[in-house]
């Protein structure tokens, strides 16, 4: 599934490095622990999350991640923008819960 079809599936604005968003994306994971994203994600992907801190940039980064989708309308500040389009990976904002746009996703086809 591509990026920009995460961010119609949950209702969701790309904030930042919208020239990715044709990106290929094989699977999603949903955390707030980012030791829980360095120990179980494998595979590129994207994340989804009510964290909002630099943390998660850099967790992504580690493991692969090009997408995380922040839910329950939360908005990364721009210095978090900054450092995502840094390292190409695409912010997505939704009003929706995690168990919604996890739900949403995995309903579209988008493996866990």
């Amino acid at each position: 599934m591509k990026i920009s079809e995460i961010a119609s599936v949950v209702d969701g604005s790309i904030l930042c490095s919208a020239q990715a968003a044709d990106t290929d994306i094989a699977s999603a994971c949903a955390f707030d622990m980012m030791s829980d994203v360095l120990a179980y994600v494998r595979d590129q992907g994207a994340l989804i999350t009510g964290l909002v801190n630099p943390q998660v940039v850099r967790t992504a980064v580690m493991v692969d991640i090009s997408c995380i989708v922040f839910v329950c309308g939360k908005r990364p500040d721009a210095d978090m923008v900054k450092l995502a389009e840094n390292y190409n990976i695409v912010f997505i904002s939704t009003e929706m819960s995690t168990y919604e746009a996890a739900g949403r996703l995995y309903a579209a086809g988008l493996s866990a």
